[in-house]
């Protein structure tokens, strides 16, 4: 693919045009934070077809917007937003249509304080994937999203800048999710979104990376979830404690991470953004470039099964760490919202 070896902080988001097509807005939901953009069967059809293996590989990384964060509209750093806790245990589905995970010949670092290939196979190998989607202007973009336990089994974490343009508000389209992709190979096929939910304080404060964060809901394949196809889904937590040690697994786009084509992985103890003014983000010491956005942070992570639970998604990054927004009352809304569709 065409590579940006940049930073998930580094891309100015002027490289991106306004969105338009035919994508829906439903009717405001009586949470007035959550943004919900449909497609239709006919559009998602056309989406499928528009993803050749040629358009895969002409994409290119996206990198979070070059913005400072704002000083968002609360201000408590335990709890970001406020809200209740809320727990959703991983699910594991043996019957799936599961396959051994492809790897690379490069070796696994044991402490993985830079990114480095995951080999470990488990849920994670299966659950982890690439987004690809378009803008407005025709320009094609790849982020990384994950599959998180939901309600309708069909929910993908991502962010919210691999969903919207924080400028306009306008929603990228022809967004579809390949699980497991690892070299242009998709061992699950390709899902379609058939519903995409970012939060109205991501626009509304022009990138705020506080509440960059979003989910899609995709659709069934031969009336069966996401989640059952490919073997099960990574939990999630909504304000939970913070300062805790995690896992992060991402595309890349630079060489060192494969271009792109691989999935890549680090870990450490999380600790807050003290570098940019009002920013209630955590992170590590570990950083994976452009591509990588949207990819997970997990924590209770257990490296032989490849299941953890879901408390963020990467970002924004800085030379030497990763960042992610928490996953508060307002993300806890938007993944009901993203349960339900």
């Amino acid at each position: 693919m065409r590579r940006t070896a940049m930073l998930v902080s580094v891309l100015s988001l002027a490289a991106l045009g306004a969105t338009v097509g035919p994508a829906q807005a439903g009717p405001a939901p009586a949470d007035s934070e959550t943004r919900a953009t449909a497609f239709s069967d006919q559009v998602q059809d056309r989406a499928l077809e528009f993803w050749t293996d040629a358009r895969l590989n002409a994409a290119k990384e996206m990198a979070a917007p070059a913005t400072a964060p704002q000083t968002p509209a609360v201000t408590s750093l335990p709890t970001d937003d406020g809200g209740p806790r809320l727990s959703v245990p991983p699910a594991v589905f043996p019957d799936a249509e599961t396959t051994a995970p492809a790897t690379d010949e490069t070796p696994v670092s044991t402490l993985a304080s830079e990114p480095k290939p995951w080999k470990r196979g488990g849920l994670i190998s299966r659950t982890a994937g690439k987004v690809f989607f378009e803008n407005a202007a025709g320009d094609l973009f790849t982020c990384s999203a994950t599959v998180a336990n939901s309600k309708n089994k069909s929910v993908v974490l991502t962010a919210g800048h691999c969903v919207v343009d924080a400028r306009t508000g306008e929603v990228f389209r022809k967004w579809i999710f390949i699980p497991g992709y690892h070299k242009g190979r998709r061992p699950h096929g390709t899902f379609t979104a058939k519903k995409l939910f970012h939060l109205k304080s991501y626009v509304s404060s022009q990138g705020n990376a506080n509440w960059d964060v979003a989910f899609a809901t995709l659709r069934k394949r031969d009336g069966r979830p996401l989640a059952k196809i490919v073997g099960g889904a990574q939990g999630i937590k909504f304000n939970a404690p913070t300062g805790r040690y995690v896992h992060s697994f991402g595309y890349g786009g630079s060489r060192a991470e494969g271009n792109g084509e691989r999935l890549n992985h680090c870990q450490g103890k999380e600790h807050r953004d003290l570098g940019r003014p009002g920013s209630t983000m955590w992170g590590i010491d570990c950083v994976q470039t452009g591509g990588s956005s949207g990819g997970a942070f997990l924590a209770e992570f257990k490296a032989d099964k490849g299941v953890g639970v879901l408390v963020g998604n990467i970002a924004v990054g800085t030379d030497v760490s990763e960042y992610h927004p928490r996953l508060g009352d307002r993300a806890r809304k938007l993944y009901r919202a993203a349960g339900r569709a």
